[in-house]
């Protein structure tokens, strides 16, 4: 299952059958396990990996660390389930270090971003404080190099 996932999570365009071949299986077994890990959750979206900055339309990009208090008996998740529920947010996880999540916020321009952490997060119940970095760049995403200008398929020269 875990070589399936795998190759889902990096093409889910594949063909069952070219899964099939892939990992030595019937197409009729592959696509069970597909099936079986949508229902229990393991497969919970397909997504393409869109390279905004090759395209016409303006984005920015903030990641944003969120300081906050537990809640008793709850610890972070009903704090992460209110900051999820903000359709600015496009990723959020609880982390260990200088703060207790870290955000990945999309907006149409860096007033959007701010506005959003000014009137939405930063007074949302249980948080403390807020740090938001603007991202400049983008040079992998999801595994994929950003800026790769070669042709797919070729290799990168290997020198001594």
């Amino acid at each position: 299952m875990k070589e399936l996932l795998k190759l889902i999570e990096k093409n889910a365009r594949y063909k069952v059958k070219d899964l099939a071949d892939l990992l030595g299986e019937e197409e009729s077994e592959v696509r069970g396990k597909i099936e079986a890990a949508e229902k229990q959750g393991v497969i919970a979206g397909y997504h393409t990996i869109i390279n905004w900055e090759r395209s016409d339309v303006e984005i920015t990009k903030a990641i944003i660390f969120v300081n906050c208090v537990p809640e008793r008996e709850m610890g972070y998740d009903r704090i992460a389930e209110r900051i999820a529920r903000y359709p600015e947010v496009e990723n959020l996880y609880l982390i260990s270090g200088k703060a207790e999540f870290l955000l990945e916020v999309n907006g149409k321009d860096m007033r959007e971003v701010s506005n959003f952490v000014a009137h939405k997060l930063a007074p949302t119940d249980g948080v403390t404080g807020t740090e938001t970095m603007f991202v400049l760049k983008g040079y992998k995403k999801n595994g994929i190099d950003m800026h790769n200008e070669k042709e797919d398929g070729e290799r990168l020269l290997v020198t001594p």
